[in-house]
């Protein structure tokens, strides 16, 4: 562990993982909704600059902010409606000595702008809720219903609350399902986010897509790319080349992005 990490502070029915990219740790627990690949991926597609500010939203245990600081600079804020969970992130934060590089704040992404600032951030990433309250059985577990279904916010919430936080020219990148592609891309146009970059991800070849990453600039002109499919899985059910480039990442990379920073 690096000099500035410290043993992580664990509460009942916790764990410390360690996460796939590089030497990262993060609190976990299964009574809250655990991260998975769409996080990953989302952290490893989204357009971020070197320095600057960037925001997570519906952060969760911090998980996208932490794979992140391999990749830039920048300060980066997360916010974090459920005050369990945005303390698992905070604690998961300082564990691994990234308090002057992660923010975490608890609070409502519906009026986060009234604090954070109008156009404040460079790039904004999203791992939303899914699925309409109504669709489907809600989860007893009121961590996973919040995580899964648009309880506290909506695709729409979610997206105003972006425009209103990325700068003109700034990128917002999120993942999502495609059965909700053409109501993704509505609501960001609507709110003058323009979808740029596309791609879909597929269990496996031949297999329709199970989750969508988009990106787009606000004030943009029209311009969208389709990226190639990202195939999870080989015939052999392992994982193909690219995703395990994606998901385990390069060694090092923690220690290279520190050592740019000096």
């Amino acid at each position: 562990m690096m000099e500035s990490e410290c043993k992580p502070v664990l509460y009942d029915n916790e764990r410390y993982d360690y996460l796939v990219t590089d030497e990262l740790g993060i609190i976990q627990s299964r009574e809250v909704f655990s991260f998975s690949m769409d996080a990953v991926l989302l952290a490893r597609f989204a357009g971020v600059p070197q320095q600057g500010r960037v925001l997570d939203l519906c952060s969760g245990n911090g998980v996208i902010p932490l794979l992140l600081t391999t990749r830039t600079r920048a300060r980066i804020d997360a916010v974090e409606l459920q005050p369990r969970l945005a303390d698992m992130a905070r604690r998961s934060v300082r564990s691994n000595g990234l308090e002057d590089r992660i923010q975490v704040i608890e609070g409502d992404l519906k009026d986060y702008h009234l604090t954070g600032g109008y156009g404040t951030y460079d790039a904004i990433t999203v791992n939303p809720p899914y699925m309409p309250p109504a669709a489907g059985d809600q989860n007893r577990n009121e961590y996973y219903a919040i995580a899964r279904h648009e309880i506290y916010c909506t695709l729409r919430d979610v997206t105003a609350a972006c425009a209103r936080l990325v700068r003109t020219g700034g990128r917002v990148s999120m993942v999502h399902r495609p059965s909700r592609l053409v109501e993704i891309l509505e609501a960001l146009r609507e709110v003058r986010l323009e979808p740029k970059r596309l791609r879909f991800v597929h269990p496996h070849a031949g297999g329709e897509a199970n989750m969508v990453l988009i990106e787009a600039m606000r004030d943009a002109k029209p311009d969208l790319r389709l990226l190639p499919p990202l195939i999870v899985y080989t015939e052999e059910r392992e994982y193909a080349d690219e995703l395990k480039a994606i998901y385990y990442g390069q060694p090092g990379e923690r220690a290279e992005q520190e050592e740019a920073d000096r």
